[in-house]
């Protein structure tokens, strides 16, 4: 069966620095290994129930082959559930691996949705009130006041750190009461004042941290985003943050994702939001890191073909194992969330917040969401192969936070390597 991917995007984002950088990255893939691309914007789907069957239509033709993974890139301050997420929905329902799924990113449409869901995990969270109503704002200043002040104000639905502000006291609060637009509620939220005017993003692919960037106001503003003048730079992240970053996108079921983290005086982080749609033009720069590359390697990692030669290996190795009495090296994983330290601080090309900055240049060689090179023409070491495979599958297992053991046996693959 041929394999398939689509790269689906809205037509107000199209032009975005990440969609194009996905889109060269997605094609020259494809390309490379045979698969079948296509690139269509929501509003040329159409979808259809035809006999009791879903189905779609482009362009006014029937699609007759539908792809296997899909890569989407939505902007979420806009989504409505009643068209982007119904198309989202369809694909999902016809079979279609969606990267992010749709209740992912609907987990990130609404900045306290995000906070809900992250709620009772046991996830650091700065103390956050909303309201239901939309013009409830008024009656909110009374209500927030066990917060304290200073205070944060945002946007339920905002993005890109507009529509946030800090208010002083109750008094600059109610001043500024006629300003606020009611169409979209507010959350009222604890100001951690160590983090003014600071926050790390993390950038996940496949539930792995690939870097992480430092980002720091240039004006005093709290907010650091860089659409607003904040500069970005490459920072290291602790094992708390990396445990932290990747614990959100699991809860959230995020492939790919940026959360924002606030640091606390003792060096600790608190989750300030998580983004489904994360732009990466700064982290690019700042990091030195193709992450539209590591996305569009990560998709084409998720094809069927590709999970069932994988699984076929492990398999292999598997039964082969329980035939030796050689020493076991075990890796385990444990739900929660949790994930071993071994996969965790494995880096997708050379810059990632894991490595250090120093040794951080750029790799020739491209790199795979597996964070492997391409395999050279030449015969190769199968020693090597196997044991990248298995990482490889390791990872994919603990994206989906299913709880899991196995054991490699040194015996194993010194058979493979002689066979």
């Amino acid at each position: 069966m041929c394999s398939r991917v689509w790269f689906v995007t809205d037509r107000r984002i199209s032009q975005e620095y990440p969609q194009v950088q996905i889109l060269r990255a997605l094609k020259e893939r494809c390309a490379d290994e045979d698969v079948e691309f296509r690139y269509l914007l929501m509003d040329q789907i159409v979808l259809t129930i035809s006999q009791g069957q879903l189905g779609l239509r482009v362009e006014q033709e029937l699609v007759t082959s539908y792809p296997q993974v899909v890569l989407v890139r939505v902007p979420t301050p806009w989504v409505q559930s009643d068209s982007d997420i119904t198309v989202l929905r369809h694909l999902e329902k016809m079979g279609c691996r969606l990267i992010n799924r749709p209740q992912a990113i609907l987990n990130c449409v609404n900045k306290f949705w995000t906070f809900q869901e992250l709620a009772g995990h046991g996830v650091p969270l700065p103390d956050t009130f909303s309201y239901g109503g939309h013009d409830n704002f008024r009656k909110m200043i009374d209500e927030a006041e066990p917060l304290g002040y200073p205070v944060v104000v945002k946007n339920a639905r905002g993005h890109r750190g507009k529509a946030v502000f800090l208010a002083r006291d109750k008094h600059h609060l109610t001043d500024l009461c006629h300003l606020i637009r009611h169409d979209t509620p507010y959350l009222f939220q604890e100001y951690v004042k160590e983090s003014h005017g600071r926050d790390v993003r993390v950038v996940l692919v496949g539930g792995r941290v690939i870097g992480s960037m430092l980002r720091c106001s240039t004006d005093g503003r709290m907010q650091s985003n860089c659409s607003l003048g904040g500069v970005g730079m490459m920072c290291p992240l602790s094992e708390q943050g990396k445990q932290l970053a990747i614990e959100v996108s699991n809860i959230l079921g995020m492939d790919v994702c940026g959360v924002d983290l606030l640091q606390l005086s003792d060096g600790s982080f608190v989750v300030c939001e998580a983004n489904a749609n994360v732009g990466f033009i700064a982290f690019d720069q700042a990091c030195g890191i193709d992450v539209a590359g590591i996305i569009a390697d990560f998709a084409l990692s998720a094809l069927p073909s590709r999970l069932t030669r994988k699984m076929s290996l492990l398999s292999v190795v598997s039964s082969t194992s329980e035939s030796s009495s050689e020493p076991e090296v075990c890796i385990g994983g444990a739900g929660g969330g949790s994930t071993p330290e071994a996969v965790c601080n494995m880096s997708v090309g050379s810059s990632s917040s894991e490595s250090d900055p120093e040794l951080a240049e750029p790799s020739p060689r491209r790199s795979s969401a597996s964070g492997l090179s391409d395999l050279p023409d030449a015969a190769y070491n199968f020693n090597t192969l196997l044991a990248n495979e298995i990482k490889l599958l390791t990872e994919h297992l603990l994206v989906r936070s299913r709880p899991f053991s196995f054991c490699i046996k040194p015996s194993v693959l010194e058979l493979k390597a002689t066979n």
